[in-house]
């Protein structure tokens, strides 16, 4: 089993670890049920009562 010959140091660990940062999740206000909703999504319920109303063409959003 391979073992590592010298201890990473603090530099070579942080430097391993900077892409392991979280980017925050973009939230955007729904225009139809006023929920916040990551952005370019669609709510399922939203996308159902849009054409479960017979409205055609774009959504309002």
């Amino acid at each position: 089993m391979a073992v590592p010959k010298r201890r990473k140091s603090k530099s070579a660990k942080g430097m391993r670890r900077s892409h392991d940062a979280l980017t925050p999740v973009n939230l955007t206000i729904c225009p139809m049920c006023k929920q916040s909703v990551p952005t370019h999504r669609v709510h399922e319920e939203c996308l159902t009562e849009h054409f479960k109303n017979g409205a055609p063409g774009r959504m309002p959003f």
